[in-house]
């Protein structure tokens, strides 16, 4: 059973048509917000940023939410090879005790692991991450408004009650509540376009580099907010997945004729926000991603992976205090990835425009 599917925008298949898939192609990488989804894409990161993408020399952005954003920021350090192993080892054994007589870590428990756990990480390398001679990072954000502004037990899940009842109606209604914080290690302008609603751009540098991980990872109710990041706008900044789940951005002005942005991701659908999971009818491409290759594996294939699905957030409840179980259940999952780097190496060898679907 193949593994990998590859979809693409309409000017994306043109050049793979004409040219195939080349690094120096590429102006941009995304990578999803998801949780344990994005592990699947572990031995696709080792490839990509260890063999293909330094047979180019230009510069290349790096743009991602939360798991994304770890990824992307592993990606930038020396050695990356090594850095996306330890990344996939910490990620599958973290473990979060629940307090005596509760089912469940609180939310103070898990941004206090979660935080030393990034700064072990990244412990005295940051200004790798920052000085990449290519790549530029872009660590995306959700900073609160109004009843968001601040983090608290009554207006929190009322605010965020408005949000979603907002977003249901108009995705740029959404900016009402949350708006896109972009933590940029590159000068001068995002690399996309930013009039979906309000954006800031904030420079990243090893002052805030640990906070803004950190808070493009705290998801609403499972870690607390994360304020008075230095250099930023104060408020409450939570899981850039909320306004940027799957990075659905408009890359058009980047690529221009002759460059592509290469997304690896764990489904075909590029879903805007994490709000927009179960509004089927913004799950479509637009013309945002005319340029866009997507590399994501067969929903078949995935069936073939334990409990039938992806790795995912409910794993953790499902497997409760049994570690041992999830971590093979994760490993093996990850093991089996490995498919979808020795496809994606053999299609680059022999381009196959058959196996190209439209995005």
């Amino acid at each position: 059973m193949q593994a990998l599917r590859i979809y693409a925008g309409p000017k994306a298949r043109a050049l793979l048509a004409r040219d195939g898939l080349q690094p120096s192609m590429v102006r941009l990488l995304p990578a999803a917000a998801g949780g344990p989804k994005g592990l699947l894409l572990g031995p696709v990161d080792r490839f990509l940023f260890g063999e293909w993408l330094p047979r180019s020399t230009h510069t290349v952005h790096l743009v991602g939410a939360s798991i994304g954003a770890w990824r992307m920021a592993t990606a930038c350090l020396d050695e990356s090879v090594k850095a996306f192993e330890r990344l996939e080892h910490d990620y599958i054994h973290q473990h979060y005790e629940p307090p005596q007589g509760q089912k469940h870590p609180t939310p103070d428990q898990v941004s206090e692991v979660f935080g030393q756990n990034l700064r072990q990480f990244y412990g005295g390398r940051v200004g790798e991450v920052l000085q990449h001679p290519r790549y530029r990072l872009h660590i995306i954000t959700a900073r609160g408004r109004h009843m968001l502004h601040r983090e608290s037990r009554i207006a929190t899940p009322l605010g965020y009650l408005g949000a979603f009842l907002s977003n249901t109606v108009n995705r740029k209604a959404l900016g009402a509540w949350l708006e896109r914080v972009v933590f940029s290690s590159a000068p001068g302008e995002l690399p996309f376009a930013v009039s979906d609603f309000r954006t800031r751009r904030v420079a990243l540098n090893q002052a805030n580099f640990d906070l803004a991980l950190q808070a493009s990872c705290s998801i609403p109710f499972v870690l607390r907010s994360v304020s008075q990041i230095p250099g930023a706008p104060p408020g409450a900044y939570w899981d850039g997945g909320l306004t940027d789940y799957h990075l659905h951005l408009d890359y058009r002005h980047l690529c221009g004729d002759d460059g592509l942005v290469l997304y690896p991701h764990f489904q075909k659908s590029v879903v805007p926000g994490w709000l927009d999971k179960g509004l089927k009818w913004r799950h479509g491409a637009t013309r945002f991603l005319d340029s866009t290759v997507v590399l994501a594996p067969d929903p078949a294939w995935v069936k073939t992976l334990p409990n039938r699905k992806l790795p995912d957030r409910t794993d953790f409840t499902r497997y409760g205090p049994d570690l041992a179980a999830r971590v093979k259940a994760w490993t093996t999952a990850v093991t089996q990835a490995q498919q979808l780097a020795d496809e994606l190496q053999a299609w680059l060898r022999q381009p196959d425009m058959n196996r190209v679907e439209a995005l």
